[in-house]
């Protein structure tokens, strides 16, 4: 929760709506305002900078986003495309603090005004969202919510259908999200597959498959074929 009071985060807001509002589309955000947001990131950048522990940077920066949330609503309510760095960073951290839904409002605004992530990142924006999203889930830090991990992974396959990427990367999110929804067919029956949970065993299916498509390499070869068996079991009685 930010500690500001409601006044100074009303004001936080305009602010971030007025200089959001004021850049041109395909432009990049200008004003003192703006300027001194840049300050702070840098800052609080610094600081991380700073820390070598991974965990102990991302405790960090879930005690520093708070202070960007009004600016961003503000860019989010008024914005008409203009490029903003605080914005490009800020979604950054929400996927590393692992506030998804956050970072999926952000993610949308910046790739429909085709924001370019800084040069650090050596990545496009949607690369690093598919790398990162399908890493999240991979990674076992949605073990425990695989419905959620799966509408997460679904959204980012949609927002970036269309874009240039690694089919190594693409790869990655068909695996993440063939595995969230196998996992939720195997909480209803892990052996057999039903009528109840058929239609998403098949759409495991698809997604395994398209991972393994897409990279070789992707490591989903006995998960296709054990679901492969599962799916015939189930269609043989109808014969």
């Amino acid at each position: 929760m930010s500690r500001l009071s409601p006044a100074a985060r009303h004001r936080e807001r305009m602010l971030g709506k007025l200089a959001a509002s004021a850049g041109e589309p395909g432009g990049v955000t200008t004003g003192s305002a703006y300027e001194l947001m840049l300050m702070k990131l840098h800052e609080d950048r610094r600081t991380l900078s700073n820390i070598q522990s991974i965990e102990r940077k991302i405790e960090m920066k879930a005690t520093m986003l708070p202070a960007y949330q009004d600016w961003i609503d503000g860019v989010l309510a008024g914005g008409r495309g203009a490029h903003d760095e605080v914005l490009v960073n800020v979604l950054v951290w929400h996927i590393d603090v692992g506030d998804y839904e956050r970072a999926l409002q952000l993610s949308a605004y910046a790739l429909e005004h085709q924001f370019n992530l800084p040069d650090r990142y050596d990545r496009t924006l949607p690369t690093l969202l598919q790398d990162e999203f399908a890493g999240a889930s991979l990674g076992g830090k949605l073990k425990d919510e695989p419905a959620r991990a799966a509408e997460i992974l679904q959204q980012v396959l949609a927002m970036t259908g269309n874009a240039d990427t690694p089919d190594q990367a693409r790869a990655k999110v068909h695996k993440a999200l063939g595995l969230a929804l196998l996992e939720l067919v195997n909480q209803v029956d892990a052996e057999n597959i039903t009528a109840a949970t058929a239609d998403r065993a098949t759409a495991s299916l698809q997604h395994l498959t398209r991972a393994s498509e897409l990279h070789q390499a992707a490591g989903v070869k006995k998960e296709i074929e054990r679901l492969e068996r599962r799916l015939k079991k189930f269609a043989e009685p109808a014969k």
